[in-house]
């Protein structure tokens, strides 16, 4: 059957799209719809009428942002040729003697094709929502006496409703109701299959349930309301367990949705009828006696809720749920104001293609925008009238918007600041889907909190501090950490150096090649941490090399931490070079030893530890994040390394980031995926351990470090000429040239960029890249590229002053078209007073208590203004 004929989109009042992660992690992008482009038509080289040679049209094809794969609409098959699966064979072009060759298909800029395939999605990355500080810490809430509860909540066919310590669960035949305050076993457990609802009507099905409004505060949470398969309405005491009032196929059709709205309450099912229930002034309503107001909508809504006092309805577009995006921007929004007599509902239409939308919701700090999250992980953004990946459900608690996603991590944003950013993001349902999100807004009264419930694909009820308490404390924990804590100073240098596969015998000829590992080594007093970071150890364009390296790399170490030397001689080289160099230019009463070393492609990390030091040492560990080839291939990447010392941990990062002059996205992907990757490293363990990490972090991921250092070379460029470069490099106008670093330029005006908390020293040394060997000229080469800053040497710190940079320079080593760079740090680290710190956290608790009086308070008052109490 055809579709029908879209309407006209009337109050299209759409503000924003936002599209954010479908998951915990924030590499994780959500692809937008595109139409390919036309295929070129085919050529006839046989016959006229040959079906094998004659042009023909192939089905219209879409591009699916779930699956990442172009499919066919659905249209008959062709009779000659038959389909595996649901795709077609690739397209082929046909060309006849003598016609031009037609244009390549990807343009031959000397970009490799793997980068291409993932431009669109990596240029993605900087609208996504800042998540370098968000806390991952659960606002886990103790209000119910347990903080796991065993409520089992059957997936898509359960349904729950949250009053308090009330709490009620059907599905199908069966109605459990659990009080909360006495324990996690129901209280009543009705099956209408044995007609434990005492009614005539017996063997039905419930599909929704909701607290029916009460004007007696005691009564409030009591009645429940419960919608069945057949169109059913009744209403039980959940005090007593028994049936008060029951309405037989009110409905006549399965009861798909159930709101409350100040005292009235309304209900809808798949047909699209919907019952508005409103009781007379200051009078409970009575199911059994009241006639409801009945209002068409259309049918089979898959997603509706009540938003500003009006009911927001979807469905997936009549093109077959986005299957074809370029015949409707599709999904339709109808707004509904069922409180208006003879009023029409309103069709909104967004003004690009998103998907169906899953949920919806008004924060009550912007109550005149309602949020709607679509799948695929976009948002859009609407403005109510009268001021009144993907992301699977979404909830606005006090000024965050919460949103579930598909990997089962709840996320908070700030939506005021542009671009949003994540405060918050905890894993809440065991790396499945988030089904619902919602605020249960009587818990206010009961139990003097903001309480949010979710249910997850884990079949589990959970519960959270809408207010985020624990987040608070440990922010104002953090503010009186010098009073529980005392501190001591260490040292670091770094020396960051691409070596273009030279190896450590080329250093040699000039002094500055000579005496290079010395003096870098004693350029400051013998520090505490040394960590050598390389890049190109090995000739990256040898296949020969790189494939030995991805095949062996990394698996083969010796017992002593030494590399193995079936992988190349050239970090084994490196790594004894090393070794060599720290024990020539150190005192001989001060030895070192290596506590780091891995490879990844070209990628070599190499950390000494004063022997003084190394008793202190916890929690080490390393991993590495491949980032060429989307992932697959380490020739781009990065190696982490972490440990603690007393209660502080350390990060140091080796990465290579993406080359190119262009290519400042691919940058900002690779450097997002390095810090925000998730699970990269082994957790914290004891919970008393969690003191050295931040942000409610187990050490699993870079940013629950509470310093960081990052070096490498990260290939961001000078956007100027070559010549231009040149020249103000040789009048030594380095100020001018730092105004067009790419780096800097991201980190100042690119908000949504990853390393924008990250510091880095005063750029007053030449740029260090790109040379010609043994010479301090700079590329005579073809490609002629542009001299840059490409090494690079930054740091992050929980609290600013805890690090202090000693120098920041470059060197003369001149064996590969790089110079190396080094930096020197002075490191605050505290070791904690638990006892010192317990005492204080008592205090904060107590200075929380009368803020979230305060909170509670406009809360209440925003719910109340609403109706939603």
């Amino acid at each position: 059957m055809a579709p029908p004929p879209r309407p006209p989109p009337r109050n299209k009042i759409t503000v924003q799209t936002a599209n954010i992660p479908s998951s915990s992690s924030t590499s994780s992008l959500s692809a937008t719809s595109m139409t390919p482009p036309p295929l070129p038509a085919r050529k006839t080289t046989g016959t006229p009428g040959d079906d094998h040679t004659s042009p023909r049209s192939l089905p219209p094809r879409h591009y699916n942002a779930n699956d990442t794969d172009f499919s066919p609409q659905a249209t008959p098959p062709l009779p000659e040729r038959k389909q595996f699966g649901a795709h077609l064979p690739p397209p082929t072009r046909i060309i006849a003697l003598g016609d031009k060759l037609p244009p390549p298909r990807r343009p031959n800029d000397g970009s490799s094709s793997s980068e291409e395939d993932d431009e669109d999605v990596k240029m993605k990355v900087d609208l996504l929502p800042d998540a370098s500080r968000a806390s991952r810490r659960p606002p886990v809430v103790s209000c119910h006496n347990y903080t796991e509860f065993n409520i089992h909540i059957p997936a898509y066919t359960g349904s729950v409703a949250v009053s308090g310590h009330a709490v009620a669960v059907v599905s199908t035949h069966h109605l459990r109701i659990y009080d909360l305050s006495r324990s996690d076993a129901p209280i009543w457990n009705l099956d209408s299959k044995t007609n434990d609802f005492n009614i005539k009507t017996k063997d039905f099905k419930m599909t929704s349930v909701e607290f029916r409004p009460t004007t007696s505060l005691e009564d409030r949470g009591a009645f429940l309301w419960v919608g069945t398969k057949d169109g059913h309405l009744l209403e039980l005491d959940v005090r007593t367990g028994k049936v008060t009032a029951f309405r037989p196929a009110v409905h006549a059709h399965t009861v798909t949705h159930m709101f409350r709205h100040g005292l009235s309450m309304v209900t809808l099912d798949d047909t699209g009828k919907t019952l508005v229930w409103i009781p007379p002034d200051d009078v409970d309503l009575d199911l059994a006696a009241l006639a409801p107001r009945v209002v068409r909508i259309a049918e089979k809504q898959e997603f509706a809720k009540m938003l500003g006092g009006q009911l927001w309805t979807s469905t997936r577009d009549p093109g077959g749920g986005g299957s074809v995006p370029g015949a409707s921007r599709g999904p339709y929004i109808r707004v509904y104001d069922v409180y208006a007599h003879g009023s029409v509902g309103k069709s909104l239409l967004p003004t690009e293609h998103l998907g169906a939308v899953t949920a919806a919701t008004v924060l009550p700090s912007d109550p005149g925008q309602a949020y709607l999250a679509h799948e695929g992980g976009h948002i859009s953004i609407w403005a109510i009238a009268g001021g009144g990946g993907g992301t699977r459900r979404l909830e606005g608690v006090s000024d965050r918007l919460w949103a579930g996603g598909r990997k089962g991590a709840i996320s908070a944003y700030d939506v005021m600041s542009k671009p949003w950013t994540v405060t918050n993001s905890w894993m809440a349902h065991q790396q499945l889907p988030v089904l619902r999100i919602a605020v249960d807004t009587w818990s206010m009264e009961k139990l003097d909190r903001l309480m949010v419930f979710s249910v997850g694909r884990d079949e589990t009820l959970r519960f959270w501090d809408g207010l985020l308490g624990v987040d608070w404390i440990e922010q104002e924990l953090l503010k009186r950490e010098t009073e529980f804590s005392t501190f001591r100073n260490m040292t670091a240098l770094i020396v960051s150096w691409n070596v273009d596969s030279a190896k450590p015998d080329t250093l040699m000829g000039t002094a500055e090649n000579v005496n290079f590992l010395q003096d870098v080594l004693q350029s400051m007093d013998p520090p505490d941490i040394i960590a050598f970071g390389m890049q190109e150890l090995i000739d990256l364009e040898s296949r020969k090399m790189a494939a030995k390296t991805v095949l062996l790399g990394g698996k083969n170490k010796t017992a002593d931490g030494s590399i193995s030397q079936k992988v190349t001689t050239s970090y084994k080289k490196w790594y004894d070079r090393l070794v060599l160099a720290v024990r020539l230019a150190m005192p001989a009463d001060e030895p070192y030893t290596v506590i780091h070393t891995e490879n990844l492609v070209g990628l070599f990390t190499c950390i000494f530890v004063r022997n003084a030091e190394r008793v202190a040492l916890k929690h080490v560990a390393l991993t590495t994040v491949k980032r060429g080839m989307g992932g697959r291939y380490g020739n781009k990447g990065a190696i982490i390394s972490r440990f603690v010392v007393d209660d502080t941990s350390i990060c140091f990062i080796n990465c290579h980031l993406a080359a190119g002059q262009h290519h400042v996205r691919q940058r900002n992907a690779d450097a997002a995926a390095i810090v925000e990757d998730k699970s990269l490293l082994p957790d914290a363990g004891p919970q008393e351990e969690a003191v050295a990490y931040v942000n409610g972090g187990d050490g699993s991921m870079v940013l629950d470090h509470e310093i960081v250092f990052m070096n490498g070379d990260m290939n961001y460029r000078i956007d100027q000429r070559r010549e231009a470069v040149i020249a103000a490099i040789r009048a030594g106008d380095l100020q001018q040239l730092v105004i067009h670093d790419q780096l800097r330029k991201e980190m100042k005006f690119n908000r949504a960029f990853r390393l924008r908390t990250f510091l880095e020293g005063p750029l007053d040394f030449v740029p260090t890249y790109k040379y010609d060997r043994r010479s301090d000229e700079f590329d005579s080469s073809e490609k002629a590229r542009t001299p840059a800053w490409c090494d690079r040497v930054l740091w992050r710190s929980m609290v600013h002053d805890r690090v202090e940079q000693l120098h920041y320079q470059r060197w003369g080593a001149n064996v590969s078209d790089h110079r190396p760079i080094s930096a020197a740090f002075r490191i605050r680290v505290k070791s904690v007073n638990h006892e010192l710190r317990a005492r204080v956290k008592k205090e904060v608790e107590a200075q929380w208590k009368g803020a979230e009086t305060e909170l509670l308070t406009a809360a209440m008052q925003y719910y109340i203004d609403q109706l939603m109490i």
